[in-house]
């Protein structure tokens, strides 16, 4: 369940809003009202709470978020057709977002602690609902959040035969010595 604020929007419809409003422009007479910059990374995680982002009016940061890579077109074949070995598999059926979250994120921390480079998520489809599911949207937002930009490298889409659009295959990072 998504937390609602004073104004009746959840954070992902703020969010949304702010990224509609401002492509927007004015009509002709009218100003420009002046929307802050809300990133990915002032937005909170589904185990923190929100906070106010601190700052002086009009005062725009520039953008910080990570761009998270997909993995190359050589390493995503191998994996496919099982030249490359999935190494670990974690699957968040029927887990809420806070659950799979915190799971996620310990299950992707010992992978790395151990040394593991390629391990395999599963989100499910979530269509049951008549929508794509929520952590199928979600997780790949996560992968890209401070959180676990020390561990995941890039992240793609599964191949059919490991679970299609439901599934993402993770390129750990390399442990530095």
């Amino acid at each position: 369940m998504t937390r609602r604020l004073d104004s009746g929007l959840s954070e992902d419809d703020r969010v949304l809003w702010n990224l509609v409003a401002r492509t927007a422009r004015p009509l002709k007479g009218k100003m420009a009202v002046d929307i802050p910059d809300i990133s990915a990374e002032a937005r909170p995680t589904p185990s923190q709470p929100a906070q106010p982002v601190a700052g002086p009016a009009g005062a725009v940061k520039p953008k910080t978020q990570h761009v998270s890579h997909a993995l190359d077109e050589p390493t995503l074949d191998k994996l496919s057709k099982g030249r490359l070995p999935i190494e670990g598999r974690v699957d968040l059926h029927g887990m809420t977002q806070d659950e799979a979250y915190s799971l996620l994120f310990s299950f992707l921390h010992r992978a790395h602690a151990g040394g593991i480079r390629y391990v395999l998520v599963i989100t499910g489809k979530g269509s049951s609902s008549g929508s794509d599911g929520v952590l199928r949207r979600a997780v790949p937002a996560w992968l890209s959040t401070p959180a676990f930009r020390p561990l995941v490298s890039s992240h793609d889409h599964a191949a059919r035969n490991h679970g299609g659009s439901g599934a993402l295959y993770i390129r750990l990072r390399r442990i530095r010595s």
